[in-house]
């Protein structure tokens, strides 16, 4: 059974067209889904584009150069090989290819870091001087001192990178290392946000739980602001909000 067809869908090749011109014109481009979601909910591709827009196209905490350098490592990180206006936007924010690569070198580098988690589990008995993290951090100095990436971008776009996958030992790490390099919070908070399409909402919300329980283990010096966001109760979702007003039976 058809159910029956909203007023405001597309139906026809002009209809179509006309739906998507103006995204073309504002972004310079269409991918796949735009067209979907055109004929499919037109409110959808309304709302997923100023969705997009706040997240990317408007400036935040980042300048455009850092806020692409992220979106790099995370794209490489997630294998989003249609991205590449991305990299046309670094370079209109002032980055080159020495910026590209950097982002290559600290994606490719995250992609290692579970094998320091295996063999601190597995064969740390035989390696009794071996440190994951501090090994893991020698060989990212190496990185960081070959590119002019300012060490808190680089922080930023590991932990988002990091998020991509939910591991979350070095979200932590990641997080706590953009705070030791001057990063603002916001910034943070704007790294890891870039990471909800690509990596899925569901890791960026996770990874928010493991940098308010930084705040609240006292790990990271927070702001008053993002402490009072991590002492806030009530965050653990709908099985916590049940728990906590049901009717008693």
């Amino acid at each position: 059974m058809h159910k029956n067809i909203p007023e405001n869908v597309p139906q026809t090749v002009s209809e179509v067209e006309a739906s998507l011109s103006e995204l073309k014109r504002k972004r310079g481009y269409l991918l796949p889904h735009h067209g979907l979601l055109a004929i499919s909910s037109p409110a959808l591709l309304t709302a997923y584009d100023a969705t997009y827009s706040a997240l990317t196209l408007t400036e935040r905490s980042m300048t455009l150069r850092q806020k692409e350098v992220v979106w790099l490592i995370i794209l490489i990180s997630t294998k989003e090989s249609i991205a590449t206006h991305h990299i046309d936007r670094l370079r209109k924010g002032g980055g080159d290819d020495n910026d590209l690569e950097a982002a290559l070198a600290l994606a490719s580098w995250a992609e290692g870091a579970e094998k320091y988690n295996f063999v601190e589990t597995h064969w740390g008995h035989h390696l009794t001087a071996f440190d994951a993290t501090q090994s893991y951090r020698s060989g990212l100095e190496v990185i960081l001192n070959k590119y002019p990436v300012e060490p808190w971008v680089a922080e930023v776009g590991l932990a988002a990178a990091h998020q991509c996958h939910r591991r979350w030992r070095w979200v932590g790490e990641h997080i706590i290392g953009a705070y030791n390099n001057g990063a603002e919070e916001n910034a943070i908070a704007e790294g890891l946000s870039l990471a909800m399409f690509p990596g899925g909402v569901p890791n960026f919300v996770d990874a928010c739980e493991v940098w308010r329980k930084l705040i609240l283990d006292q790990r990271v010096k927070a702001s008053v602001a993002y402490k009072a966001w991590a002492q806030m109760t009530g965050q653990g979702g709908f099985d916590e909000a049940f728990e906590t007003y049901a009717p008693s039976q």
